[in-house]
């Protein structure tokens, strides 16, 4: 019995901690500690906040920083953003990509269809290394997961820059952010106040965009997340309802048998 209740245990543990730790690592600063609704054993995503996200990425992100594990069709899969299929064709729509040979050994272009991956900024890493002083911005795909602190870390650099203190000497082309190592990073500040103008009317704030294509990113990062945690909860209701069908059962027999000792 006891390897049941610690086997209960052990898997709520994984399901509703995982990634809460929040450390500022060998940033100097702690990460600001965000409220995610994603986080947790019933965490779920924000339908309008991805939708929003997926703006904020489009209209800032998209021209450094690719997204190659997506494919336009995700965007109106159930558990992301959750686009009407139309609104996602219409959204592919908009992007042309480099295809062929056609019929007579040519390349083409056209315009992106729900099956293609995400379209690229650069054709290549030389490419974007020559465009961005020689750093070459990372995908995002995987992003929230590839950096400790996650969506907590990616939130706080977005809203992490400032001007550096006096006793602090910043080279031409790198910026102070309090949550960086060593306080600098190439990339300039990408949000500023009403630099998107949200279809739904909210206002866009630099907290609210950084809050928002944050919340996009880890659900690019984890597409099956609320998948994950339904399934995850079934376990643990099937494993307690075993558990207290096995208690019983193993009351019964051993009832039983002291009665006829």
């Amino acid at each position: 019995m006891k390897f049941f209740f610690k086997t209960i245990f052990i898997l709520f543990i994984l399901f509703t901690f995982n990634n809460q730790k929040v450390e500022a690592g060998e940033n100097n600063k702690e990460l600001l500690k965000v409220d995610w609704s994603f986080k947790g054993l019933f965490g779920k995503f924000d339908r309008a906040s991805l939708q929003r996200g997926y703006q904020v990425y489009t209209e800032v992100c998209a021209s450094c920083h690719s997204m190659k594990l997506l494919s336009y069709r995700n965007l109106a899969e159930k558990g992301g953003p959750e686009f009407s299929e139309d609104q996602a064709k219409a959204i592919a729509s908009n992007f042309e990509l480099r295809d062929g040979p056609n019929s007579d050994g040519e390349m083409f272009t056209r315009s992106a269809k729900l099956s293609d991956k995400f379209v690229k900024p650069y054709q290549n890493i030389e490419e974007a290394k020559a465009l961005n002083g020689g750093a070459y911005p990372p995908d995002m795909s995987v992003l929230v997961k590839a950096r400790s602190g996650g969506a907590d870390y990616i939130y706080s650099v977005l809203v992490g820059y400032d001007d550096p203190p006096s006793d602090v000497t910043i080279d031409d082309g790198v910026y102070y952010n309090t949550y960086m190592t060593g306080n600098k990073i190439m990339m300039p500040n990408p949000l500023s106040e009403g630099l998107v103008e949200y279809t739904d009317g909210t206002k866009a704030t630099e907290e609210q965009m950084a809050k928002d294509v944050t919340t996009f990113l880890a659900w690019a990062a984890e597409p099956h997340l609320e998948a994950r945690h339904r399934i995850g909860f079934k376990a643990i209701l099937y494993l307690i309802i075993l558990t207290i069908l096995a208690y019983f059962s193993m009351k019964k027999i051993w009832s039983r048998i002291e009665s006829k000792v």
